[in-house]
Order: C-alpha cells, then structure tokens, then sequence
C-alpha cells in the first residue's frame, strides 16, 4: 500500500466523484486479502486504482488504456518524475506572469510544437519524449475543459479553456502517483490484451470502465483515441466480461444507464443478463434546458453477490 494519491490529469469520464459510492460495490475479497492482482484496462484518470492501491496490497497490477500519450504520460510520472517536474515548473511560472493574450498565444504556440512533437514520437523519430508529456500535461489543464480530442490527422485540436492562474501541476500529487505505480506493468495496447501480462483467476479483481454507450440527449464522447467505441464494441465486451467471468475472476464494470433517457432500453440487461446490475448517481446533469435538468444514474454491474 501507498500513500493516497489522486489523478493528476482532468480526463472525461474521471471516477473521483464516485468512489465513495464505489466502496459500497468492491467485492469483500480485497478486504480480507483474498485477491491478490488488480487489472485496469481501461485506465483513463486512474482515479479508481489510485484509491484503491492506498488501501490495499496488490502483489501485480496492470493498467492499460489504447491512448497513446495517456500512457507516456503514466510512464513518464512512473520513470522521469524529477525531469518531467523539473520542466513543468518553468512552464507554470512563465504562463502565469503573462496577461490573457499572451497566455492565448503562448497555449497555441505550446499546442502547435506539441503536435509537431507527437507525430514524430509517433514515428518513433523523437528523444524528446519527456518534454512533449511535460506539453501534454500544459494542455489538459489549460484547454477547454480538460477535454482529449484529436482531428483527423490525428493532431490534438481543442481550444484554449481561458482559465485565470490555471495550476498546471501539483509536485505532490504527481510524486504520489510516482510512488502508487511502483511495480505496476503499465500498457498501452487493446483491452482483450491485458491478458498477455497476467494471469487473470479468482485471485484478480478487474475493474473496466470503458468508453460509455452514448445517451440520447446527452454529449456523449465514444473515443479517447483515434479509433471509436461503437455499439458493436459494447457487445464484444460484454462477452469479454462473460468470458472472465468463467475465469471466476472479480469484475466490476462502468456504464451509462439508458433508462435515463429511454426506459424501454434493455441493452444491458440483455448482454449482462446474470450478473447484478445497480446504479449509482453520477452528480452530473443531463439536458441543456434548464426546466428539463436533473440528475442522472450509471450502473455498476457486478459478477459477485455484493
């Protein structure tokens, strides 16, 4: 066990909001140390493994996520933190001296030499792997929102986000997050992979929290990478997850609850029929009218009794 640690990246879809919920859904075997190995393939803000790591002893863990510059940047917290924080603390100190316009300019001139930077590292033609990270966390707390979105070429294209003395990094938190990856096998590679890395048994707890499948009247975002997550893709992982389950493997996945916006929608009870499905509220709003607003549900589906 370490010491807590939270994310260090804004990320769509981020879990800190529900992890005090989730402590009512975790199987009983992380408490009396029946499981023993945890496998994150969808890893994303990490906010879930970063809780539960600060609690308990895991003897492997494997986190993966198909975006490429997530997991550099994981990799990077994992084996440059001196260097990468060493870099991060000139870039804030500047940005935050300047008035707004230079602030935009500086936030374009930074999103420009990072593309550059990134189509070369993804043509394995870059050293300069650490000071791009060190780029890519600069965007994620000063663009709109904190969001990831590439266009077709594949270059990151949000705007600037106009917040006023953003903090663009947080040296304990990114050496908490340090420290919680220890030992851990980080990869960047298709979910069903994982498997390759560890031998996934009734001693593993695998947590899977996945592109969720949009909601009608929602923004909904299906890609955190160039490739979408489309209706045939849940379908494939709900098998997946049948398929672990006979591996008597503890599973615990995220989703959007449809009956939000249909309650005639049975995609989950009809591909994870058996397992339990519960909901839990996610404390964010759906509709943009604001006579139409309330609050809305996720699931939790489960392969065990709790």
């Amino acid at each position: 066990m370490h010491r807590k640690a939270k994310p260090f990246l804004k990320w769509a879809g981020g879990k800190r909001r529900l992890l005090t919920q989730f402590e009512d859904h975790y199987p009983e075997g992380l408490k009396n140390g029946k499981i023993k190995k945890y496998v994150e393939p969808f890893l994303g803000g990490g906010a879930v493994y970063l809780s539960l790591q600060s609690k308990y002893k895991f003897k492997k863990v494997v986190l993966n996520d198909i975006n490429h510059e997530l997991m550099l940047s994981y990799k990077t917290v994992q084996n440059n933190i001196d260097e990468l924080i060493s870099i991060l603390k000139p870039i804030e100190e500047n940005f935050n001296k300047m008035n707004f316009e230079s602030q935009k300019m500086q936030y374009y001139k930074i999103r420009n030499e990072y593309n550059i930077e990134k189509s070369n590292i993804d043509k394995n033609k870059s050293e300069n792997i650490i000071e791009n990270v060190a780029r890519f966390i600069f965007l994620n707390k000063t663009c709109f929102n904190g969001l990831y979105r590439l266009n077709k070429k594949g270059m990151f294209n949000v705007p600037f986000g106009r917040y006023l003395r953003p903090r663009i990094f947080d040296e304990p938190t990114l050496r908490g997050v340090n420290k919680a990856l220890k030992g851990v096998k980080l990869l960047c590679d298709d979910y069903k992979n994982v498997e390759k890395h560890i031998s996934i048994d009734k001693e593993t707890f695998v947590y899977i929290d996945p592109p969720y499948r949009p909601l009608p009247e929602t923004v909904s975002f299906t890609s955190y990478s160039k490739e979408d997550f489309l209706e045939k893709d849940q379908v494939d992982l709900s098998n997946w997850f049948k398929y672990l389950d006979k591996k008597g493997a503890y599973l615990m996945l995220s989703n959007s609850d449809p009956k939000n916006t249909n309650p005639q929608d049975r995609f989950f009870e009809d591909h994870y029929g058996g397992f339990k499905i519960d909901k839990v509220c996610a404390g964010r709003i759906i509709n943009s009218r604001v006579n139409g607003r309330r609050k809305i549900t996720e699931l939790v589906i489960k392969n065990y009794p709790k």
